[in-house]
């Protein structure tokens, strides 16, 4: 394995439907369209050395889905992510590649930010019901596994829910103009069992009745590293970056290294969900 290489990718428009199953095969179709040199595993069914890591739930839109590809030859990552977005369907983008140079992408990922929409809800009623959310000790909802129904507090996960009102949405083509809609935007921690969007929805609906007239448009916006001092997600990819960065300045490029660049710390999109 000459180099590894670690992706940041979105979920958009109608793709948010797609499963995680869909995405690995047009992921898989982009790679060998673009003919990037994979490392395969051994055995008698080899298949591409890819690692995703702790994918959104179907249905839910994207900003900051993160995987690991190994290559057999090094190759530029930018250059190699123009080449998979030629061959990408539109709302499934490369947003970002750099070289992996430190251990442990997934362990990185411990929180997310989400963003729902909530047409046909007034600001005004997102704002009680987070307000009822916050102050609750904890909030118990069920979920259906495969091991039959759960109960599990959704409380505990949430650092921190906040109701907007529809100008918070990155594009003003979004924002309705003739119906209430309400924002919420969340911080959740990475727990076990998982606490999803749907479930913070059922817990409002439990302490604050709070039932959206239309499913709720959901999107995750970052994912990283939780900062307990500033309360933010950071990028799970600037070590890498701040690895390269911090690479011997007489080293020279392999065949096909991009130079380093710079850390890059921005969390929340500003691009369309």
């Amino acid at each position: 394995m000459a180099q590894r290489i670690r992706l940041r990718y979105t979920k958009r428009g109608r793709l948010r439907f797609t499963s995680h199953r869909d995405f690995q095969r047009a992921f898989e179709r982009a790679l060998r369209r673009a003919e990037v040199p994979m490392a395969y595993s051994a055995g008698f069914t080899p298949h591409p050395k890819v690692s995703y890591a702790n994918a959104a739930p179907t249905g839910t839109g994207s900003e900051a889905e993160y995987l690991e590809i190994a290559l057999t030859e090094p190759r530029d990552p930018q250059a190699l992510r123009e080449l998979l977005n030629e061959s990408l369907p539109d709302g499934l983008d490369i947003t970002d590649a750099v070289e992996a140079r430190t251990s442990g992408l997934a362990d990185r990922l411990t929180a997310s930010v989400w963003e729902l929409r909530l047409d046909g809800v007034a600001l005004a009623d997102a704002e009680r019901a987070a307000a009822a959310f916050r102050a609750a000790g904890t909030v118990e909802v069920q979920r259906r596994t495969k091991n039959g129904m759960r109960t599990f507090d959704a409380r505990a996960a949430v650092v921190s829910l906040d109701a907007l009102g529809p100008e918070a949405l990155a594009s003003a083509a979004d924002r309705p103009t003739d119906r209430p809609c309400a924002i919420l935007r969340l911080v959740v921690r990475h727990a076990t069992p998982a606490v999803r969007p749907d479930d913070v929805l059922s817990g409002l609906r439990a302490v604050a009745d709070l039932a959206p007239p239309v499913p709720a448009a959901v999107t995750r916006l970052a994912q990283g590293l939780f900062d307990d001092e500033t309360g933010t997600v950071t990028d799970p990819l600037a070590p890498d970056r701040e690895a390269a960065t911090a690479a011997p300045a007489d080293r020279h490029p392999r065949p096909g290294e991009a130079a380093p660049a710079a850390a890059a710390t921005a969390q929340v999109p500003e691009g369309p969900a």
